[in-house]
């Protein structure tokens, strides 16, 4: 493998000092993602280059934890696309209530956002009580954050235009409480919710899923690993269960793509083949 300049190899040189001391794995993430990060950490840090800031990592551990939220990928918020849960409603809620029990995996969950709205949808068709979702993440801070339901009152308008958008039944207000600067999710959308520390990158399947949805979180990882991720999914997910994709992600270019139909194209949601 040829490189650009050092800073690649710099790059590659950290990654995998990352990975054998702290065992996360970022080596087959996108390159411009990587580089964008570790640059904005070098610069904000006040290294002189990447091979100083390597040390610090190997050798300071806080600072190796923040570069690892720089690293991760936490951007969501509720009913993020309101036409993508429009058509899970319309598409997906039937293959679901066929179901005496459901199994759904959000993977990459960050922090929360899109697991309580998943909640709030079953819920308002009569499926939450017969559902346990699996929200998983590898950084543990997000998932703190997530496991409280906590978040701030600056994002509710937002939330709750999408929720409206997005075919909402009531009003939703009714999901959460105020609490000054924040608002707090209900326990009775926490109640089916398992929190989990799950690496799509170097951990294995750990349930049989009805549903899986990992959106926007592929386009960060380049194709080898997207393909290994795939085979993971496609290994977790019953015969005619649904995967959910991120809006500029595709299974077009992966070994699996001929192991699905698509329910909904435009919205990247597949079934896969009995």
């Amino acid at each position: 493998m040829r490189y650009k300049d050092t800073s690649d190899l710099e790059i590659l040189l950290l990654l995998e000092a990352i990975y054998r001391k702290y065992g996360y794995d970022f080596r087959e993430y996108s390159q411009a993602h990587i580089r964008r990060r570790i640059m904005n950490r070098m610069a904000v840090s006040g290294f002189e280059d990447i091979a100083q800031m390597q040390s610090k990592v190997l050798n300071d551990e806080p600072f190796a934890s923040e570069l690892l939220q720089d690293l991760s990928i936490t951007v969501t918020e509720m009913f993020r696309d309101p036409v993508f849960y429009s058509a899970l409603r319309e598409k997906v809620i039937p293959i679901l209530k066929t179901y005496p029990f459901i199994k759904i995996w959000h993977a990459g969950c960050a922090t929360g956002e899109e697991a309580y709205s998943m909640a709030i949808l079953l819920q308002e068709e009569g499926l939450y009580d017969r559902t346990t979702i699996y929200a998983t993440d590898f950084n543990q801070m997000a998932l703190n954050r997530a496991k409280d339901g906590i978040f701030s009152n600056k994002m509710i308008k937002e939330y709750t235009t999408n929720y409206q958008l997005s075919g909402g039944k009531e009003s939703f207000s009714s999901y959460y409480t105020s609490n000054y600067d924040n608002v707090i999710m209900n326990q009775s959308l926490k109640k089916n919710i398992v929190w989990a520390n799950h690496n799509l990158v170097t951990d294995s399947v750990f349930a049989e899923v009805h549903l899986i949805l990992c959106r926007n979180v592929l386009i960060y990882f380049d194709k080898n690993l997207q393909n290994k991720v795939q085979t993971l999914f496609y290994n977790s997910l019953i015969n005619g269960g649904v995967l959910c994709l991120g809006s500029k992600e595709s299974l077009r270019f992966t070994d699996l793509h001929e192991e699905y139909i698509e329910l909904e194209a435009k919205q990247r949601i597949f079934k896969k083949k009995y």
